[in-house]
């Protein structure tokens, strides 16, 4: 191949590197704050016991309808 020519390649532009630095950094502190967000703590609703026995549940005609139309 007597005329062939090679690609030039152009550097990453300083713009489009400091974005994936960005991205990269955001990434890294959303997987370090992740376990601190997900760990509860004092967030949570304690459940008496009356409302830990309580029936949630509840069969109403449209939930019937459902059951009746898929043969359930």
């Amino acid at each position: 191949m007597a005329g062939s020519t090679k690609a030039i390649e152009t550097p990453a532009s300083p713009a489009r590197r400091g974005f994936f630095k960005t991205a990269a950094t955001g990434v890294v502190g959303a997987a370090v704050a992740a376990p601190v967000l997900l760990a509860g703590g004092e967030a949570q609703a304690q459940q008496s016991a009356e409302e830990k026995k309580k029936r949630r549940y509840r069969e109403t005609d449209h939930v019937r309808t459902y059951y009746e139309t898929n043969r359930y």
